[in-house]
Protein backbone atom coordinates (compact mmCIF):
# COMPACT_ATOMS: atom_id res chain seq x y z
CA UNK A 1 0.00 0.00 0.00
CA UNK A 2 1.47 3.41 -0.98
CA UNK A 3 1.27 6.65 0.85
CA UNK A 4 -2.00 8.18 -1.53
CA UNK A 5 -3.92 4.73 -1.03
CA UNK A 6 -3.56 4.93 2.53
CA UNK A 7 -4.84 8.55 2.30
CA UNK A 8 -7.64 7.48 -0.44
CA UNK A 9 -9.01 4.69 2.66
CA UNK A 10 -8.86 7.27 5.26
CA UNK A 11 -11.12 9.64 3.52
CA UNK A 12 -13.39 6.76 2.70
CA UNK A 13 -13.52 5.22 6.56
CA UNK A 14 -17.01 6.29 7.92
CA UNK A 15 -17.32 9.15 10.37
CA UNK A 16 -19.47 7.01 12.94
CA UNK A 17 -19.16 3.29 13.40
CA UNK A 18 -21.98 0.87 12.07
CA UNK A 19 -22.26 -2.91 12.35
CA UNK A 20 -19.62 -4.34 9.87
CA UNK A 21 -21.28 -7.26 7.69
CA UNK A 22 -24.88 -5.42 7.76
CA UNK A 23 -25.44 -6.21 4.61
CA UNK A 24 -25.43 -10.30 5.50
CA UNK A 25 -28.43 -9.66 8.03
CA UNK A 26 -32.01 -9.29 7.80
CA UNK A 27 -32.59 -5.96 8.20
CA UNK A 28 -35.47 -4.96 10.23
CA UNK A 29 -37.52 -2.37 12.55
CA UNK A 30 -40.19 -2.41 15.02
CA UNK A 31 -42.41 -0.14 17.04
CA UNK A 32 -42.64 -0.32 20.91
CA UNK A 33 -46.37 1.04 20.62
CA UNK A 34 -47.45 2.89 24.09
CA UNK A 35 -51.05 3.51 24.59
CA UNK A 36 -52.22 5.76 27.53
CA UNK A 37 -55.18 3.87 29.56
CA UNK A 38 -56.69 5.57 32.43
CA UNK A 39 -53.42 7.41 33.30
CA UNK A 40 -51.45 4.83 32.66
CA UNK A 41 -49.09 3.84 29.59
CA UNK A 42 -49.16 -0.21 28.39
CA UNK A 43 -47.52 -1.94 26.04
CA UNK A 44 -49.54 -2.59 22.84
CA UNK A 45 -48.36 -6.28 21.83
CA UNK A 46 -49.91 -8.06 18.65
CA UNK A 47 -50.24 -12.12 18.48
CA UNK A 48 -49.29 -13.08 14.92
CA UNK A 49 -52.14 -15.09 12.75
CA UNK A 50 -51.56 -18.67 12.20
CA UNK A 51 -50.54 -18.75 9.11
CA UNK A 52 -47.67 -17.18 9.19
CA UNK A 53 -43.18 -17.26 10.09
CA UNK A 54 -43.28 -17.81 13.69
CA UNK A 55 -47.64 -17.96 13.98
CA UNK A 56 -49.31 -17.38 17.18
CA UNK A 57 -46.08 -15.89 19.30
CA UNK A 58 -46.41 -12.45 20.82
CA UNK A 59 -44.94 -9.61 19.27
CA UNK A 60 -44.25 -5.79 19.04
CA UNK A 61 -45.43 -4.51 15.07
CA UNK A 62 -42.55 -4.54 12.57
CA UNK A 63 -40.88 -5.91 9.98
CA UNK A 64 -38.26 -5.84 7.01
CA UNK A 65 -36.59 -2.78 5.75
CA UNK A 66 -37.63 -2.30 2.40
CA UNK A 67 -35.30 0.46 0.31
CA UNK A 68 -37.82 1.13 -2.58
CA UNK A 69 -39.83 2.72 -0.44
CA UNK A 70 -38.43 3.34 3.03
CA UNK A 71 -35.90 6.06 3.57
CA UNK A 72 -34.69 4.59 7.11
CA UNK A 73 -35.69 2.32 9.76
CA UNK A 74 -37.77 5.06 11.58
CA UNK A 75 -40.04 4.87 8.81
CA UNK A 76 -40.15 1.38 8.57
CA UNK A 77 -41.36 0.97 12.18
CA UNK A 78 -44.19 2.86 11.13
CA UNK A 79 -44.85 1.55 7.71
CA UNK A 80 -45.33 -1.86 9.05
CA UNK A 81 -47.23 -0.21 12.31
CA UNK A 82 -49.81 1.03 9.86
CA UNK A 83 -49.92 -1.98 7.36
CA UNK A 84 -50.44 -4.25 10.81
CA UNK A 85 -52.51 -2.33 13.21
CA UNK A 86 -54.67 -0.34 10.21
CA UNK A 87 -53.83 3.32 12.13
CA UNK A 88 -53.15 6.58 10.35
CA UNK A 89 -49.65 7.69 10.01
CA UNK A 90 -50.60 10.38 12.31
CA UNK A 91 -51.60 8.97 15.50
CA UNK A 92 -48.12 7.48 15.93
CA UNK A 93 -45.49 9.61 17.32
CA UNK A 94 -42.39 8.61 17.47
CA UNK A 95 -40.29 9.30 21.30
CA UNK A 96 -36.94 7.47 20.97
CA UNK A 97 -35.05 4.55 19.84
CA UNK A 98 -33.27 1.73 21.89
CA UNK A 99 -29.95 0.19 20.56
CA UNK A 100 -29.44 -2.28 17.47
CA UNK A 101 -30.41 -6.03 18.46
CA UNK A 102 -28.04 -8.33 16.87
CA UNK A 103 -29.91 -11.28 16.67
CA UNK A 104 -27.87 -14.71 16.53
CA UNK A 105 -30.13 -15.96 13.84
CA UNK A 106 -29.28 -13.73 11.37
CA UNK A 107 -31.34 -10.44 12.29
CA UNK A 108 -31.07 -6.78 12.81
CA UNK A 109 -33.34 -5.16 14.80
CA UNK A 110 -33.80 -1.23 14.63
CA UNK A 111 -36.46 -0.09 17.84
CA UNK A 112 -38.33 2.41 17.65
CA UNK A 113 -40.79 3.58 20.79
CA UNK A 114 -43.82 5.34 20.01
CA UNK A 115 -47.16 7.09 22.08
CA UNK A 116 -49.95 5.64 19.46
CA UNK A 117 -52.72 8.50 19.68
CA UNK A 118 -55.75 6.10 20.38
CA UNK A 119 -58.92 6.26 22.75
CA UNK A 120 -59.44 2.73 22.32
CA UNK A 121 -58.65 -0.26 20.00
CA UNK A 122 -61.82 -0.13 18.26
CA UNK A 123 -59.75 2.13 16.50
CA UNK A 124 -57.76 -0.54 15.11
CA UNK A 125 -57.75 -2.14 11.71
CA UNK A 126 -56.35 -5.51 11.91
CA UNK A 127 -55.18 -6.87 9.30
CA UNK A 128 -55.40 -10.26 10.13
CA UNK A 129 -53.40 -12.04 7.18
CA UNK A 130 -50.37 -10.85 9.27
CA UNK A 131 -52.33 -10.22 13.48
CA UNK A 132 -54.75 -12.58 15.01
CA UNK A 133 -55.19 -10.32 17.84
CA UNK A 134 -54.28 -7.33 20.11
CA UNK A 135 -53.78 -6.56 23.62
CA UNK A 136 -52.25 -4.45 26.28
CA UNK A 137 -50.16 -4.61 29.64
CA UNK A 138 -49.37 -2.26 32.06
CA UNK A 139 -45.49 -1.03 31.87
CA UNK A 140 -45.80 -1.20 35.38
CA UNK A 141 -46.27 -4.45 35.57
CA UNK A 142 -43.28 -5.12 34.18
CA UNK A 143 -41.90 -3.15 36.28
CA UNK A 144 -42.95 -5.48 39.12
CA UNK A 145 -42.44 -8.68 37.31
CA UNK A 146 -39.01 -10.02 36.03
CA UNK A 147 -38.57 -11.76 33.44
CA UNK A 148 -37.08 -15.56 33.85
CA UNK A 149 -33.75 -16.40 32.35
CA UNK A 150 -33.14 -19.02 30.31
CA UNK A 151 -29.77 -20.15 28.09
CA UNK A 152 -30.15 -21.62 25.04
CA UNK A 153 -26.60 -23.63 22.91
CA UNK A 154 -25.59 -22.44 19.65
CA UNK A 155 -23.69 -24.29 17.40
CA UNK A 156 -21.50 -23.63 13.90
CA UNK A 157 -22.60 -26.50 11.74
CA UNK A 158 -19.84 -26.96 8.45
CA UNK A 159 -22.49 -29.71 7.12
CA UNK A 160 -25.52 -30.79 6.96
CA UNK A 161 -27.99 -33.74 5.79
CA UNK A 162 -30.72 -33.35 3.50
CA UNK A 163 -32.76 -36.55 2.01
CA UNK A 164 -29.45 -38.22 3.55
CA UNK A 165 -26.95 -36.40 1.73
CA UNK A 166 -24.30 -34.83 3.13
CA UNK A 167 -24.73 -30.87 2.29
CA UNK A 168 -20.59 -29.22 3.04
CA UNK A 169 -21.21 -25.68 3.52
CA UNK A 170 -17.60 -25.15 4.76
CA UNK A 171 -14.81 -27.34 3.42
CA UNK A 172 -12.75 -27.33 6.78
CA UNK A 173 -10.67 -30.52 5.95
CA UNK A 174 -9.64 -29.42 2.40
CA UNK A 175 -9.13 -25.64 3.06
CA UNK A 176 -6.96 -26.62 6.22
CA UNK A 177 -8.47 -25.54 8.85
CA UNK A 178 -7.58 -27.01 12.25
CA UNK A 179 -9.37 -30.57 13.49
CA UNK A 180 -12.08 -29.20 16.10
CA UNK A 181 -13.82 -27.13 12.35
CA UNK A 182 -14.52 -30.30 10.94
CA UNK A 183 -17.36 -30.76 12.82
CA UNK A 184 -20.02 -28.59 14.68
CA UNK A 185 -18.25 -25.96 16.94
CA UNK A 186 -19.21 -23.22 19.42
CA UNK A 187 -21.59 -24.49 21.91
CA UNK A 188 -21.76 -20.88 23.44
CA UNK A 189 -25.12 -20.15 25.42
CA UNK A 190 -27.20 -17.33 25.37
CA UNK A 191 -29.62 -15.99 27.33
CA UNK A 192 -33.26 -15.89 27.30
CA UNK A 193 -35.85 -13.63 28.54
CA UNK A 194 -39.22 -14.95 29.07
CA UNK A 195 -42.13 -13.30 30.89
CA UNK A 196 -45.11 -15.57 31.71
CA UNK A 197 -47.82 -12.79 31.54
CA UNK A 198 -51.62 -13.37 32.22
CA UNK A 199 -52.11 -12.90 28.48
CA UNK A 200 -49.60 -15.79 27.94
CA UNK A 201 -45.84 -16.06 27.34
CA UNK A 202 -43.44 -13.28 25.77
CA UNK A 203 -40.29 -14.11 25.12
CA UNK A 204 -36.94 -13.87 22.42
CA UNK A 205 -36.12 -10.13 20.70
CA UNK A 206 -39.57 -8.94 22.35
CA UNK A 207 -38.59 -10.35 25.70
CA UNK A 208 -35.25 -8.33 25.16
CA UNK A 209 -36.73 -5.04 23.81
CA UNK A 210 -39.10 -4.91 26.97
CA UNK A 211 -36.06 -5.43 29.36
CA UNK A 212 -34.57 -2.92 27.90
CA UNK A 213 -36.97 -0.38 28.19
CA UNK A 214 -37.58 -1.30 31.92
CA UNK A 215 -33.99 -0.78 32.51
CA UNK A 216 -34.31 2.83 31.20
CA UNK A 217 -37.11 3.29 33.37
CA UNK A 218 -35.31 2.61 36.11
CA UNK A 219 -32.37 4.61 35.66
Amino acid sequence: MKEEDLKRLKSKLPEKPGILGRDKYFNSAVLIPLVLIHRQYHFLFQKRAAGIRQGGEVCFPGGGFDPRIDLDFRQSAIRETCEELGIPEEKITIEGRLDTVVSNMGVLVEPYIGRLKIEGMDELSLNKLEVEAVFTLPVAYFKENLPDEYQVRLMAEPYFFKDGNKIELLPSERLGLPRKYHQAWGGKQNRVFVYETPQGTIWGITAELIHEVIKYCKQ
